[in-house]
Parts: C-alpha cells; structure tokens; sequence
C-alpha cells in the first residue's frame, strides 16, 4: 500500500458514528511507538532490581558521596585511586543512565548525573546476593566469618550489641 493514502478505519464500538481515516506511515508510527511503550512497561515491571557492575558501584559511590556531580568530578575523583581515562568514565555514566542507575540533568551544557538508587536499596540487594550465593542463605555464617577475619573496634562491637538486643525483642 502505498504510503500517504488515507485508510478507512473501522469505527470504535463506543464512537460507531466518528469514521477516521489515517495515513499508513501515521498507523506504522503509532503502532511501533504503542509497542514500544508496552515493552518498556513490561521489563520496567519484570525487572525488579539492575545489579551494577564493579565501576558502575565506584561511580555510585563517587555519587552518593556528592549528591550530584559532572562527568569530570567524577572522572576526578576515580582518578585518585586507579587509572582510568574520561571517555570510559563518559561512556560508562551513558550506560548507566540508560539502565537508570543514575539520572541525568541534560538541560545544560555540562550533564549533571545524580545516583537514581539509592546506597541502601543497592547494600540490601547486594548482600542478601552474597548471603544466599556464599554463605548458604545464613546471615549468622556472614556474621561469623566478617567478626572472626577483620578486626571489629570496642565502638563497632557495642554497636553490633545493640542490634542484637534490638533484634531479640523485636
């Protein structure tokens, strides 16, 4: 059918006497943009939780220590502690703004990002991945094995006994 000729379209049950006519390229358009957003809804639904990457959790940390930082901050700051170059840190921050783990403020010259989950949504889901994939889904066998291998300070350790007996009377 060639494009720009209009087609009759069936009227709608609740609008029987409106007759509407489009063009094929309108219908196609429609069509793809109606997919599309069902398809974004359905994987924004299905998936719960985006699990980032080991540079994707250094530039989350470098974000939520800032709040709210350019490209070249961050770049800045990841710079201190490993060799890194500023495209990959650029294409990185794109990457992860597609998935949403940050967000974007491109209404400037300069994009400013902000994290879009937050530190303890991401420690959370994290940690019950590591409790369930190493540690058989016992927290009690974390617990052991992070006080018996690191050094907890008096400080830490009456912190620690504070949420036991939190717990235990709860």
């Amino acid at each position: 059918m060639p494009t720009g000729e209009p087609i009759p379209m069936p009227p709608c049950e609740t609008l029987s006497r409106v007759s509407v006519t489009l063009n094929f390229s309108d219908i196609l358009t429609a069509s793809y943009e109606r997919c599309r957003i069902l398809v974004f809804k359905y994987f924004s639904m299905t998936t719960r939780y985006i699990k980032p990457t080991e540079s994707e959790l250094e530039i989350l940390q470098v974000l939520w220590a800032r709040d709210l930082a350019s490209v070249r901050e961050v770049h800045e700051e990841l710079a201190k502690s490993k060799d890194v170059g500023y495209t990959t840190t650029l294409k990185l921050m794109q990457i992860m703004h597609e998935k949403g783990l940050v967000k974007r403020d491109d209404s400037f010259k300069t994009h400013i990002y902000q994290a879009a989950v937050s530190r303890e949504k991401t420690q959370r889901h994290l940690l019950g991945k590591m409790i369930n994939s190493l540690f058989g889904g016992s927290p009690t066998e974390l617990v052991l094995q992070a006080l018996g291998n690191h050094k907890a300070s008096p400080a830490e350790l009456e912190e620690i006994q504070q949420l036991l007996n939190n717990l235990k009377n709860q």
